[in-house]
C-alpha cells in the first residue's frame, strides 16, 4: 500500500441542495463542497441511508477516475446482511441480472453476452429506425408549433423510442411501456404507486421473454436467446432488461433536453455539429462531459484499506463517486466550466470507467448527434419560449428538464 497519507479529510455536512443542479451547472454549494478538496468524508442523508458514521464523497476527477477504475479495491454490490463481505452474499432475485451490482468473474461473464449487442455493425443496423423515430417526432413537434415543449415532444420520446427500438419492444406497447417506466422513476409518486407500475412492468417483461424464448426475433432479447439461449436465465434477462431500460430512458431524454438548451445558449458551438463528422462527434463528447446527467453512479465500498488521493480509505466504507464534478475539474482540462467543443473530451467519465463503464456508450452517442443535427436542420431559428429561469427539472432518479418551451 502506498503510505503517502496526507492528513485526513474532514467531515462536512452538505447542504440540503447540493445535489442540485441549477439546469446545466452544478449547484453552487457542490463547488462549495469541493473547495474542501478533492475527496472529503460528509454526513447527511448518504451516511443515513447506508447506515454509518460517514460517507466519503469524490468531487475530484483524478479520484474518481480511479476508484471507478478500480474492481479489485471497490465494489458496486452493496451488502445486505452482517456478513464480513458483500461478495459472499448472494445477489438478492430482484437485483439478478443487473450489472451494476456484479462483480468479476460473473460480471465479466454476463457483459461477455451482452457486449456484442452493442458493436458498431449492430449500431448501424438502427440508425434507419433511429432517423425514421427522429423524423416522425419532430414532425410532430411542427405540427404543436409555432410554440411547443421540445423535450415532451421530442426529447422524452426519442430517448424512449430508441431504446424500444434497440431493445425490440413491439411498437404497439411503446406509448404504455415508457409511461410505466417513467412512473416507475418518478419520485413524486409514492412508493405503492411506483410499486404497482414496477409490478406491472415485469409482468410485461416476463410475458416478452416467454415469447422470445418460443419464437426470438431481432431485437435485444431475441438475439441473446438466440445466440446464449442456455447461458443466460430468464431471471438475467429481466435484470438486464431492467437495468438498460430503467437506467436509459431518463438518462438519454435528459441528455437531449439539457444539451439543446446548452446548445441554444451557445451558438457558435451549435454551428461545429455540421462541420463534418468529427467535428460533431467532439460536440457530443463536450456535452457529456459539460452536462452529466447521471451525477453519480452506483455507491463504491472499500474491499480493503486503500490509499486514494492521500487518503486512506478504510475496508467497508462507502465513497460517492461525483462524474458531474469530475467532469468539471482541471485536472481533466482547463475552464473546465466553459463549453468549448474544440478541445478534446475524450477522457471524460460521462459513461463511467472500468468495468462498469456504460454499455450502451456508443448507442448514445450515435443517437444524441443525429438528435441534434436533424433538430437544428429542421429548425435552424429554434429559441427559448420562456425566461430561463422557468425551466424547472423533473423529480427523478435521473437528472432532466421537465418542460423545455421553444419557439421558432
Amino acid at each position: 500500500m502506498d503510505h503517502d497519507i496526507e492528513e485526513v479529510a474532514p467531515i462536512v455536512q452538505p447542504t440540503a441542495n447540493y445535489m442540485l443542479r441549477t439546469l446545466c451547472d452544478p449547484h453552487e454549494d457542490m463547488f462549495a463542497l469541493r473547495a474542501h478538496g478533492p475527496l472529503v468524508r460528509i454526513v447527511g442523508s448518504a451516511s443515513t441511508q447506508l447506515r454509518t458514521d460517514y460517507v466519503w464523497q469524490a468531487l475530484g476527477y483524478d479520484v474518481v477516475r480511479q476508484i471507478l477504475g478500480d474492481h479489485e479495491n471497490f465494489t458496486t454490490r452493496p451488502r445486505w446482511s452482517s456478513a464480513e463481505s458483500p461478495l459472499d452474499e448472494p445477489i438478492p432475485q430482484d437485483l439478478v441480472g443487473q450489472l451494476s451490482v456484479y462483480d468479476p468473474p460473473e460480471h465479466t461473464r454476463l457483459r461477455g453476452i451482452l457486449t456484442p449487442e452493442f458493436t458498431v455493425r449492430r449500431i448501424r443496423r438502427l440508425e434507419p429506425a433511429m432517423r425514421e423515430l427522429i423524423d416522425e417526432r419532430l414532425d410532430a413537434l411542427e405540427a404543436a408549433g409555432p410554440h411547443a415543449d421540445v423535450q415532451a415532444l421530442f426529447a422524452d420520446p426519442v430517448g424512449g423510442g430508441a431504446l424500444c427500438e434497440l431493445l425490440g419492444i413491439p411498437r404497439d406497447d411503446r406509448t404504455e411501456f415508457i409511461r410505466r417506466v417513467r412512473q416507475n422513476v418518478a419520485l413524486s409518486r409514492g412508493f405503492k404507486a411506483r410499486a404497482a407500475d414496477s409490478a406491472a412492468f415485469n409482468r410485461y417483461l416476463n410475458g416478452l421473454i416467454t415469447r422470445q424464448r418460443k419464437d426470438p426475433d431481432e431485437g435485444f432479447i431475441g438475439m441473446i436467446v438466440r445466440e446464449h439461449g442456455d447461458e443466460v436465465t430468464d431471471a438475467e434477462l429481466r435484470g438486464v432488461f431492467t437495468a438498460l431500460i430503467l437506467g436509459g430512458v431518463e438518462t438519454v431524454a435528459g441528455m437531449i433536453g439539457f444539451g439543446i438548451l446548452a446548445l441554444l445558449e451557445h451558438p457558435d458551438q451549435r454551428q461545429l455539429l455540421f462541420a463534418g463528422r468529427e467535428q460533431a462527434d467532439r460536440v457530443v463528447a463536450e456535452l457529456l462531459r459539460y452536462l452529466s446527467p447521471v451525477q453519480q453512479p452506483n455507491p463504491r465500498m472499500a474491499l480493503k484499506d486503500v490509499v486514494v488521493g492521500g487518503q486512506l480509505i478504510k475496508a467497508g466504507e462507502y465513497v460517492l463517486c461525483s462524474i458531474l464534478m469530475a467532469n468539471r475539474d482541471e485536472a481533466l482540462t482547463t475552464n473546465a466550466n466553459v463549453l468549448d467543443a474544440n478541445r478534446d473530451s475524450g477522457s471524460h467519465v460521462g459513461f463511467g470507467h472500468g468495468i462498469h463503464y456504460c454499455i450502451g456508450a456508443a448507442v448514445a452517442r450515435t443517437l444524441l448527434r443525429m438528435a441534434y443535427q436533424t433538430l437544428w436542420l429542421r429548425f435552424p431559428e429554434l429559441r427559448l419560449a420562456v425566461p430561463r429561469e422557468e425551466i424547472k427539472l423533473r423529480n427523478a432518479f435521473i437528472d432532466c428538464p421537465d418542460q423545455l418551451p421553444v419557439a421558432w
